[in-house]
């Protein structure tokens, strides 16, 4: 049957990496999917492959950082499928600079595209969401988000922080309306924002000792933790986190 039979699902970055191994997952389990993305080359060529296998996909270019937008979007979703069950906060940026070499708008940027354009998707999709009966959140941070490190940026790892607990407020805030809200913290996983590391012979070997498993992660491996958080198997996971960094954290 699926484990997502009939759900409606929209996942934001979806367009590649991690958000399109989701939305493919999403619709092999039987969900009807949207994938919004400000890459609409990509976007569309992503939900094209997924709708020729007989799922129902489809493309809708996003800016996360404009609510007109995710209004938009949000109100495309109920009108082609009639409801929205779950919401992937896929989207994000990473930035490798050190404090001191970390100007105000590089700031900004890694902050708003990975905090606020997770809270404005949220805000914008649990009416919906309530209207549905209830369904799932599910916001992509990072082992990043829970530990700190020497060699990526401290905005990255406060946006991907807030998201963490962004979530939770969101989960206790929204708990009475049959909502789910988690975070996922996936380690270096093989994707397009990962690529200038591997392709880099010594960052590379710095970056596999770091995991215990020595390897990087498969956006597939993200995706069924991803599956599990929007799946009726977890109706009582809210507010938690779902690491998936080969260890990274354990030590």
């Amino acid at each position: 049957m699926g484990r997502l039979k009939d759900k409606v699902a929209l996942i934001t970055g979806g367009s590649r990496g991690m958000g399109a191994a989701e939305a493919r997952m999403f619709a092999d389990e039987g969900a009807h999917v949207v994938i919004a993305d400000i890459l609409e080359n990509e976007g569309r060529k992503t939900a094209s492959e997924i709708a020729s296998s007989g799922a129902r996909c489809v493309f809708r270019q996003l800016d996360v950082l404009k609510a007109s937008e995710w209004d938009s979007v949000i109100g495309t979703v109920i009108s082609i499928f009639g409801k929205l069950d779950v919401l992937v906060n896929n989207a994000g940026v990473t930035s490798r600079m050190m404090l001191l070499d970390t100007s105000e708008p590089e700031w900004d940027r890694v902050m708003d595209i990975n905090t606020k354009g997770t809270f404005l998707g949220i805000k914008a999709a649990i009416p919906a969401i309530r209207s549905s009966g209830g369904g799932s959140i599910i916001n992509i941070s990072s082992q990043m988000g829970l530990v700190g490190a020497d060699f990526i940026s401290p905005q990255y790892q406060a946006s991907k922080g807030a998201v963490r607990l962004l979530t939770k407020s969101v989960a206790i805030q929204y708990a009475s309306d049959n909502i789910r809200c988690n975070s996922i913290h996936p380690a270096p996983i093989e994707t397009d924002m990962t690529a200038d590391v591997r392709q880099d012979p010594d960052a590379f070997q710095d970056m596999l000792r770091r995991i215990p498993m020595g390897r990087y992660g498969k956006p597939e491996e993200v995706a069924y933790a991803v599956l599990y958080l929007a799946s009726d198997e977890s109706s009582f996971v809210t507010g938690s986190e779902l690491v998936v960094d080969g260890g990274w954290t354990a030590q």
